[in-house]
């Protein structure tokens, strides 16, 4: 499970308790305050402060007070103008701060994203817990053919269970060498009393990167757009691409017409090359256009049927 007994009571706690603010607050975004969102075996996001909302974008960017034009309409208006044309800084107004749990090889990829503010659990200072993320069944895939970065078949039979044993095994056992290096089990306790037990700092260098870690991390709503677009594209490693789609999941709720922009304008849209419009405009004049005369590379023109949804 993601959270203990004593996580959920602590939850529990912080959403019982209200304060009267004359600060924009967004109802659908209250209502998961605090709580997790599950995601992978044993992580979570949850949102756990926010800063500013749709009115907030059409204010910055109109440099207005109040609340805006008096139709949402209007405002959303504005805010797909602001989207489509890459208007990016009245985006930057809002903020939001998640408490995340993710396995180590995908905050090792999250952080590549420096454009937020981070606080890490420290393992110098606390005992890690034992929890390992092992994938399902379905993600254990194979190397693909034609993508360095990407999965290929699923793997089955033998070779797939003989996989999630070594991912098991490898996993309990560093941890049971780390706790026996630490002399200290998860508990607290010691192993053997006579023993100091090695640092802290030194002894979890050993862990597997599937062990869970957890961080604080704020981010302006542009910076989180542009985190989302990336990590929830269909090309992203699926265990990251999971927790892109929960903050997604958030974003719906937080800033409705600026998302609704963003998944219109970003996520579903397409950018295209200057290669790539001359071949479409020859296409639109009803000229027959083939790779070899379009001026674009074997893979160029790959991705533009692609987008196109046209066999090469």
């Amino acid at each position: 499970m993601p959270l203990t007994a004593e996580q959920r009571d602590e939850i529990e706690g912080q959403r019982a308790e209200t304060a009267a603010t004359r600060r924009a607050t967004v109802p659908a975004l209250e209502e998961i305050l605090y709580q997790p969102l599950e995601v992978l075996d044993h992580g979570f996001v949850r949102v756990v402060d926010y800063m500013g909302d749709d009115a907030a974008i059409v204010q910055a960017a109109r440099v207005s007070y109040g609340k805006g034009t008096k139709q949402v309409r209007q405002d959303a208006g504005l805010i797909n103008y602001l989207m489509r044309h890459r208007h990016t800084t009245p985006f930057e107004m809002c903020e939001i701060k998640y408490h995340v749990k993710l396995p180590i090889f995908v905050a090792r990829q999250w952080i590549r994203h420096r454009t937020a503010n981070v606080n890490e659990y420290s393992a110098r200072y606390s005992v890690l817990d034992r929890e390992f993320y092992i994938p399902a069944p379905a993600q254990l895939a194979a190397q693909a053919a034609s993508n360095r970065q990407g999965r290929g078949d699923v793997l089955e039979g033998e070779e797939a269970a003989e996989v999630l044993d070594l991912l098991k095994a490898d996993a309990e056992r560093c941890y049971a060498s780390y706790e026996r290096m630490l002399n200290e089990r998860e508990d607290g306790s010691r192993i053997d009393p006579e023993r100091q037990g090695l640092a802290r700092e030194l002894a979890r260098m050993n862990l597997p990167l599937n062990i869970y870690t957890q961080w604080y991390w704020k981010i302006d709503l542009h910076n989180l757009l542009h985190f989302v677009s990336l990590r929830a594209d269909p090309h992203a490693q699926y265990e990251i691409r999971v927790y892109a789609e929960a903050l997604l999941e958030t974003l719906r709720r937080w800033v409705p017409a600026a998302c609704e922009a963003f998944e219109n304008h970003v996520m579903g849209g397409a950018q295209v090359s200057a290669g790539g419009l001359r071949a479409i405009r020859r296409m639109l004049d009803g000229e027959t256009v083939a790779q070899e005369d379009s001026g674009l590379s074997a893979r160029e023109w790959r991705e533009l049927m692609a987008t196109l949804e046209r066999e090469g």
